[in-house]
């Protein structure tokens, strides 16, 4: 009876699947036949990045690329005319670092709150655990991922994605934020190899530290770098010599690095930056450093290492549902209020950087972010460039986008206003010249009655049994929610959502066997618990959310009741 039941909902699930992904490609197949291809946007304010700002001007884009850029440019006869009086261009937004367009993995099976599925005991150097450089994101990028409308209306038609997950998780591409296929997506690949230093393995398995970790990624550079010359040579002369072994890890890293891929490495703090610079040299890689955001510090030293810098905009900050009773250090003090200011540090130093995602889950408070460091000292010119022209040049296609000039992708987004102020909306994004209008989210009826702010503790039953997730949601003055969940069937981000009073509704997008689905919360909030419904695939489940720790009507807190059961 259960098999047939399991059997009959994965048949539904399938139907829903392919009725949802084809009404979802019906309006991009219409939009293909009737939008125009000649665009002209006529008398707007136009920000190059890489030139002087032009009032009244004219732009004109042909066939997904910028044609002209002027005053008096003549416009074509077939182009759609948009009156650009009041508005604003700039050029499309870059997230300098990220995973959006790839599809999350699913969790793994190997028990709750583990941070890395079960590895076996390394054998030698034969085994490479925790690095899959073979996966690129050329290859794995998925239409089907809904960030990209989220980075898209928020502004941004550029990512620089990367698969995630342990110490050599794949390779980095250049990926602008629409398409008809997946394909479409990939303006340039691979660009750069990110190295993750935490350790992967455990007391049994090699690397378990940090210095194994990093003793681990040098073994894999010299091996890379033999693996190199002995292919050179085995080519120069073949008669009579032992063909060199081939190694996956060595053959795509080693093309990779052929194409000046950079490597990503990460340091946060000024130990850790000046660490990446003896790595990078001792590797002999053409690197950049991620993270950046105590290079208040060391700005000098970044500089005169001619060091790129891809600086976290999730700024450090208290967590929501602290114990008031533990008190930060002056240190954390001081890092949390000093950290904005880093950017601006390293502008003045003349360092190349750019602005990147971290953890961020609604890419809008990316400019909030920004504006942080705007009145912490950086100049908007200088903030604008982190996010458009900069991260094209770190990462080798500025010769094609991040600026407003002609032959270049006509990647473009048109506001209201100064970017950077809080009233600015976004009007019209263009993507390859494809046009998209930003609707507006949808927005509380009434103010909202508390905050949902925190990390919460959901409790469900499915049709397979009981199941527990868990949130970490923030909400906005306006009630707007932003936020990531974590379940037994993978991770992934709140995509839009808002508390009416004492109603939410939120929705996240998660693979469901294999296939990416709406998943809706709705319900109720009275301060400290969450009761209401999800909805998946025509089912409703009923479900409950608490945060860890708070006391219940008994007076047990909902941390001892867990440990109790």
């Amino acid at each position: 009876m259960h098999s047939l039941f399991g059997r009959t909902v994965a048949f539904v699930c399938n139907v829903v699947f392919n009725l949802a992904a084809m009404l979802a490609f019906a309006p991009r197949i219409a939009a293909q036949g009737g939008e125009p291809q000649y665009f002209a946007i006529r008398g707007v304010t136009v920000v190059p990045v890489s030139g002087p700002r032009l009032e009244n001007a004219t732009v004109i884009i042909a066939r997904g690329v910028i044609k002209a850029v002027a005053k008096d440019a003549p416009i074509p006869d077939e182009a759609l005319v948009i009156d650009g009086k009041g508005l604003t261009v700039y050029p499309g937004l870059v997230d300098a670092f990220t995973d959006v367009g790839i599809m999350p993995a699913p969790a793994p099976s190997s028990g709750e709150g583990t941070t890395h599925p079960q590895q076996p005991a390394s054998r030698g150097p034969e085994d490479r655990p925790g690095s899959t450089p073979w996966r690129n994101a050329a290859e794995e990028v998925s239409l089907a991922d809904k960030r990209i409308e989220t980075w898209r209306s928020a502004g941004f038609t550029t990512v620089i994605s990367a698969p995630k997950g342990g110490i050599l998780p794949g390779q980095a591409a250049v990926l602008d934020l629409d398409g008809e296929r997946n394909g479409d997506l990939v303006v340039k690949a691979p660009v750069a190899i990110p190295i993750a230093l935490q350790p992967w393995g455990g007391f049994a398995s090699f690397p378990g530290s940090l210095m194994g970790s990093v003793a681990y990624v040098r073994q894999v550079w010299l091996d890379v770098d033999w693996s190199i010359k002995a292919n050179a040579s085995y080519q120069k002369n073949t008669r009579g010599v032992a063909r060199p072994r081939y190694d996956r890890t060595n053959a795509v890293l080693g093309e990779a690095l052929e194409d000046h891929a950079v490597v990503l490495i990460p340091a946060n703090n000024a130990t850790q930056i000046r660490r990446a610079f003896e790595l990078a040299e001792r590797w002999h890689v053409n690197a950049a450093i991620y993270g950046a955001q105590m290079s208040y510090e060391v700005a000098n030293e970044i500089a005169a290492k001619k060091f790129p810098a891809l600086v976290d905009l999730k700024w450090p900050e208290a967590e929501k549902d602290a114990d008031p009773e533990d008190v930060p250090s002056l240190q954390t003090l001081r890092f949390r209020d000093r950290a904005p200011s880093s950017p601006a540090a390293l502008a003045k130093a003349g360092v190349k950087f750019a602005f990147y995602s971290g953890a961020i889950t609604a890419p809008k408070d990316m400019l909030k972010a920004v504006k942080k460091s705007i009145e912490a000292g950086l100049a908007p010119d200088a903030a604008l460039r982190a996010l458009t022209l900069s991260p094209a040049e770190i990462f080798g296609v500025a010769d094609r986008l991040g600026s407003i000039e002609v032959g270049k992708i006509a990647n473009l987004v048109v506001t209201d206003g100064d970017l950077f102020e809080e009233k600015t909306k976004i009007k019209t994004v263009f993507v390859d010249g494809r046009r998209f209008e930003v609707r507006e989210p949808e927005k509380p009826r009434d103010p909202p009655k508390g905050d949902l702010t925190g990390k919460w503790k959901f409790s469900y039953t499915t049709p397979e049994g009981p199941e527990q997730s868990s949130a970490d949601i923030s909400m906005a003055s306006d009630g707007s929610l932003s936020g990531a969940l974590s379940s037994p069937r993978g991770n992934a981000n709140i995509i839009s959502g808002y508390l009416s009073a004492d109603k939410f509704s939120f929705t996240l997008n998660i693979l469901i066997e294999g296939s990416p689905t709406d998943v809706i919360f709705t319900g109720s909030f009275d301060g400290t618990t969450m009761k209401g419904s999800i909805g998946v695939q025509g089912l409703d489940i009923d479900f409950t959310a608490i945060k860890p720790g708070r006391s219940n009507s008994a007076g047990q807190s909902t941390t001892q009741r867990g440990e109790a059961q």
